[in-house]
């Protein structure tokens, strides 16, 4: 129910105020990637504490995403977006005063948990709060936003690192976000205060502490597995995860008030739409990582030069994101096919020109053109899954689909990350092995897409016969 007294107001600055969010979420999962270097001869970081600083924010994140989703559903989503931005500032700044490594570790756990707390309030306050006519647009801007704040955390902290203002070196690109998240706090009041029908009844405990310790076994060992050799415990929790998740599935399908709502996976565009976010994630975040980490280590480039390389990417990606609604109402689905088809071919294409400076226009050229897919599929995929999706099932799905995305994320830097480690002769070996990988994933998606259009077509050719019927 809608608060009478938020007005036109609420609906000013809700999406400025709810895609701040978006933006410092992916700014901190991708910013570090250019400052771990610093953080390792600043703090005398192993390589265990730098991989945990990478990943200890992604572990808390993916843990708390479907827990979140219903607390939202309970106590309220601005709420609950409050407190997920008020922890996750919080934490950013304490994170950029940590003194030694295992201080900052855990900073990046608890900025996770905000995050985590934050994200299905987002799309929840998208769904409730805003018109029908609006939603769409609202969805574009927020894969949108999500397009542009993935890129900008490498950039934007390549080039803070390289002018290191103040002196602070890795802990300006820390505190990055820090601005964002005070202005966010302060106009919050203005977000209209809004909850669906599942106001009542109790948390599902059973099922909380299953999709946590479940995500936690299956997050932690990918993450952490290949830097530390795969030992007997990361198969062991591997194994575990499958079992306390198919847990998880099965008390769902018998809790009275389950956090998943039983209406969330019933359709099968559904399904095949969450698969298409998993895959395709599986494939985008160890991309830029790669990409990064090559151009840095490999190469032994510059932040400023590296984030110079990739601003075609960005600039790309801003282009796509700003036509993937028309696209998107034009083409449907097809349009997450396309794009899935396109960064397959730009993988081959980095892998062919990233080590020759004659070709290093055609790189640009490449990198700009697998921006605009990017941008393309992260702008339109939430609109073609959330337009479909009944209303009750709404809040799960804002809980799954960023689930979906930062598990896919996971996954894939960690498979990503053994392809480029593989045996090679050289550098440029290695790249071309984790550059395959990345055109396999994407021709993944691609299929799952096609599954997407095929089960909509489907969908829609029916819906004519009952209507006559």
């Amino acid at each position: 129910m809608t608060d009478p007294h938020s007005g036109a107001r609420a609906r000013r600055f809700v999406l400025p105020v709810v895609l701040s969010g978006v933006f410092v979420q992916l700014v901190s999962v991708t910013v570090m990637q250019v400052a771990v270097l610093d953080v390792q001869r600043d703090l005398g970081a192993g390589p265990g504490e730098s991989q945990l600083v990478l990943a200890g924010y992604t572990l808390t994140y993916a843990c708390s995403l479907i827990l979140s989703a219903r607390l939202g559903d309970r106590f309220g989503y601005r709420r609950m977006f409050v407190i997920g931005m008020a922890v996750f500032t919080g934490a950013a700044i304490g994170s950029a005063a940590a003194p030694e490594a295992w201080l900052l570790v855990a900073g990046r756990l608890v900025q996770g948990v905000g995050s985590g707390i934050m994200a299905p309030q987002i799309l929840s306050i998208i769904q409730s709060a805003l018109p029908a006519s609006r939603r769409p647009a609202a969805l574009s801007a927020y894969g949108a936003t999500m397009a542009a704040a993935s890129l900008a955390g490498p950039l934007l902290g390549g080039v803070l690192i390289e002018l290191d203002p103040l002196g602070l070196g890795w802990r300006a690109a820390m505190l990055l976000t820090v601005p964002v998240g005070l202005v966010a706090l302060l106009l919050s009041p203005s977000l209209p205060s809004v909850r669906t029908g599942r106001t009542g009844g109790r948390i599902d405990s059973v099922g909380a502490a299953l999709s946590l310790v479940g995500t936690a076994l299956l997050v932690l060992p990918l993450t952490v597995g290949r830097d530390a050799g795969w030992p007997m415990w990361t198969w062991a929790s591997l194994a575990a995860a499958v079992a306390v998740l198919v847990g998880f599935a099965v008390s769902q399908r018998r809790a009275a008030d389950p956090l998943v709502h039983p209406a969330a996976l019933t359709d099968p565009s559904t399904r095949w739409g969450l698969g298409v976010v998993l895959v395709f994630n599986a494939g985008v975040p160890s991309f830029t990582l790669l990409l990064s980490m090559h151009l840095q280590g490999a190469q032994g480039w510059s932040p400023m030069q590296t984030a110079l390389t990739i601003t075609p990417y960005a600039v790309g990606a801003l282009g796509g994101s700003g036509v993937a609604d028309v696209l998107g109402r034009r083409f449907g689905a097809w349009t997450l096919v396309a794009s899935a088809v396109a960064m397959g071919i730009v993988s081959i294409a980095v892998a062919a020109t990233i080590h020759d400076p004659a070709t290093r226009w055609v790189l640009w050229l490449v990198l700009g053109l697998g921006g605009v897919a990017f941008g393309m599929f992260t702008a339109s995929a939430f609109t073609q899954i959330i337009a479909r999706v009944r209303a009750e099932a709404a809040v799960s799905v804002s809980g799954l689909l960023p689930t979906a995305q930062q598990l896919g994320g996971t996954l894939g830097v960690t498979l990503a990350g053994v392809a480029y480690a593989a045996p090679a002769m050289s550098s440029g070996d290695a790249m071309w092995n984790a550059m395959t990988y990345e055109a396999v994933v994407f021709t993944l998606a691609a299929v799952f897409a096609l599954r997407l259009v095929a089960r909509r077509e489907t969908a829609d050719h029916r819906q004519p016969t009952a209507n006559a019927a």
